[in-house]
């Protein structure tokens, strides 16, 4: 079905929308990453002496940024989903980051939703991670 009437709704563009989607996959990735972190990468010493053009970084700095930026993007989608819909923000999440079929949450998650009572839910999750 086409999702275009649905998303004007919530002023979503479907370009919008596929940005959002694909921000949203990669959810998943993130919660791993983050799971498995290690500061230990080690520090990698060169024989080359370091031009002022050639500034390497910490490599400890970078994956303490790294990681900061995947909590902040998690913690932002959690946010979004909980304020689309307080009860069923995991529904939300699993649907929209692990692309879980709505036919498998409401046979056995046993979501207590129409189908289509949570895609709006869903849809208003994306209208608020575009605002």
């Amino acid at each position: 079905m086409y999702k275009g009437k649905y998303l004007r709704k919530f002023n979503i563009s479907p370009k919008r929308y596929k940005e959002l989607c694909g921000f949203c996959e990669q959810y998943p990735e993130w919660k791993e990453e983050i799971k498995n972190y290690s500061f230990n990468k080690g520090i990698s010493y060169s024989a080359e002496p370091k031009s002022k053009t050639n500034n390497k970084s910490n490599p400890t700095e970078e994956a303490a940024l790294r990681l900061s930026e995947r909590i902040s993007n998690c913690e932002l989608i959690e946010k979004v989903a909980k304020e689309a819909d307080p009860e069923f923000w995991v529904a939300i999440i699993k649907s929209a980051c692990y692309e879980v079929s709505v036919t498998y949450l409401i046979s056995y998650d046993n979501l207590s939703l129409s189908k289509s009572a949570f895609y709006n839910r869903r849809r208003y999750f994306f209208r608020l991670s575009f605002l």
